[in-house]
């Protein structure tokens, strides 16, 4: 059995790699971005690729490569069901409902005459958000019609930027102000007004649509629950001061008491519907339940190396550190010999 796996800085593959090596997998360093790469499979059983939303390139074919050689009959690593939702709330909103899992309700809209009439009779504050966008980005408090109408109109006329550099500015001050940023990365947000990012020349303007998700008062925080295989580990994340949103805010506890056994349960059935090789869920409390605000299969890996331990699916605790891209890969090394024993 060989794995193939595409390397790139800054990605999951820094693990993946080491990883194999310590367990004497088989691997191939791929290039998926090389017109080849069908060729490049063709002694392997399975392939590997961390892809980030933000990429110029593989945004633009990364699904589409994987879903193919997952036709091929080889594993994939992130398969169809793990990602084919991935920075799209609207299809994570369509999933999520379909499934039977507590959503916080939200609607979209793909005219402006349905999107006006039920903004109108709203109940305010509500929270747009665009379908795209990871830390908080794209996403606004909107807490009257007035707000509500004047973004209705911008989404089905010119529409939104996906990257939005003065925004991104703000938040790297504002990291830098409480001590988690440096001021390299404030230049950085700077350069970036005048000289846009790769990804920001290339992505499209987002319109045509409007979503809106019910605002959901009192929470100071946010519980990120992570499923991978039959393994589960979480984290708080606190909302930024004089602000609603705790995604990317930077300011992480860890400490196992602060999570109920409830919700890592409900993560584990979740993930186990989606039939998901990797997924975290983010949750937010409304009436004293949890309530599923997005989901993604990426990670920053830097935000989880400090998790004390994990769950199993039994809700066993494992205090100590463990290696999550190693889970990964064994997934995909048991999800190869399942199919072999299958078919043999």
């Amino acid at each position: 059995m060989k794995i193939a796996i595409h390397p790139q800085s800054g990605t999951y593959s820094d693990r993946w790699i080491p990883y194999c090596q310590s367990k004497g997998i088989d691997y191939k360093l791929v290039c998926c971005d090389e017109p080849d790469i069908i060729l490049q499979l063709e002694d392997c059983d399975a392939l590997m690729w961390h892809f980030y939303h933000t990429g110029s390139r593989e945004v633009k074919y990364a699904r589409q490569l994987l879903y193919a050689v997952e036709a091929s009959g080889r594993v994939v690593f992130p398969g169809f069901r793990t990602v084919w939702h991935f920075d799209d709330k609207v299809g994570q909103k369509y999933l999520l409902e379909a499934v039977g899992a507590p959503l916080v309700p939200a609607v979209v809209f793909y005219s402006p005459d349905r999107a006006l009439r039920w903004a109108r009779s709203a109940v305010y504050p509500q929270v747009f958000k665009l379908r795209t966008g990871a830390g908080s980005s794209n996403v606004l408090l909107v807490r009257n019609w007035k707000g509500a109408s004047k973004l209705i109109n911008r989404a089905f006329g010119r529409g939104f930027r996906q990257v939005n550099p003065l925004a991104d500015l703000k938040e790297r001050w504002r990291k830098y102000r409480v001590g988690r940023g440096n001021l390299s990365g404030v230049l950085r947000g700077v350069c970036r007004l005048v000289v846009p990012t790769r990804f920001a020349r290339m992505a499209s303007r987002e319109k045509g649509y409007v979503y809106f998700q019910e605002f959901v008062p009192g929470n100071t925080f946010d519980t990120r629950v992570v499923v991978i295989g039959h393994q589960a580990f979480a984290i708080r994340r606190m909302v930024r001061k004089n602000d609603f949103r705790a995604s990317g805010s930077g300011e992480i506890l860890y400490d196992k008491a602060l999570f109920s056994e409830t919700t890592v349960r409900l993560a584990f059935d979740m993930a186990e519907k989606l039939r998901s090789q990797c997924v975290a869920f983010d949750f937010l409390t409304s009436e004293g339940k949890d309530v599923v605000v997005e989901m993604s299969y990426g990670f920053n890996p830097e935000g989880y190396d400090a998790c004390p331990g994990y769950w199993d699916k039994n809700l066993n605790w494992y205090p100590g550190p463990f290696n999550p891209y190693g889970w990964m890969v064994d997934g995909i090394v048991n999800e190869v010999e399942e199919r072999r024993d299958r078919w043999s």
